[in-house]
């Protein structure tokens, strides 16, 4: 008889590290902002913001950025009750690209004039790695149950959730090789989808729910 050896904990340490981590993030990027008062010119205060709008997107998209990571976070960990060592390594992969975030974010807002097709590249490819990392972090907690009976059926589709993430913003990076407004779009749609995450999941649940529905109706009309 195999022993099992993995010492669990309650989740309470790891979401206070991860929010910790969030909210750092967060402060990175309005560091950024406060950089711009140290400019040295002669323009007035609002020339001077006019003439670097660019630090204003990069807050603004960054924010937007980890404020949606952060929701989806709080929503996948909802239904986690336990973790093991090797869940805390999956989560701080998250974490990681979390941190990184204000990097290609900025990338892109000053870039976006001189070389906007390569800084969209790079902001993509964090958002590949952020879509992957959200997804192992799910699919590790169900596959070594360390989600709550009760909810195990609906976090599999919070998983597939995050499964499909990762197909679409594979797409639209390549699409975004091809055409610079197309991909800028597809990632304000996909803002707007993860905003509210648990819509999109119950979406699924209840589609599955109708479907076994239809197949049992089928079976009994068979016999």
């Amino acid at each position: 008889m195999k022993i099992d050896k993995t010492t669990y904990t309650g989740t309470t340490r790891l979401e206070t590290f991860s929010d910790g981590v969030f909210a750092i993030a967060i402060t990175l990027l309005g560091l950024e902002l406060i950089q711009m008062l140290h400019l040295k010119t002669e323009e007035g205060l609002l020339k001077t913001f006019g003439n670097n709008w660019e630090l204003f997107l990069a807050f603004f998209i960054g924010f937007v950025t980890i404020l949606i990571c952060w929701i989806n976070h709080n929503h996948a960990l909802k239904y986690i009750y336990k973790v093991d060592d090797k869940f805390m390594w999956v989560n701080g992969f998250l974490l990681f690209m979390i941190t990184l975030t204000p990097f290609p974010t900025a990338m892109l807002a000053e870039s976006i004039r001189s070389d906007g097709k390569t800084a969209l590249l790079i902001f993509g490819f964090n958002y590949i790695m952020i879509a992957l990392a959200a997804y192992f972090i799910c699919r590790y907690a169900y596959n070594h149950f360390l989600v709550e009976k009760s909810g195990r059926e609906y976090f599999y589709f919070i998983k597939k959730t995050y499964g499909y993430s990762i197909f679409y913003t594979v797409g639209v990076f390549f699409i975004c090789l091809f055409s610079m407004p197309t991909g800028i779009v597809l990632y304000i749609f996909m803002f707007t989808l993860f905003a509210l995450p648990k819509n999109f999941s119950t979406f699924l649940f209840n589609r599955n729910r109708k479907k076994i529905i239809m197949t049992k109706r089928l079976i009994n009309k068979e016999k």
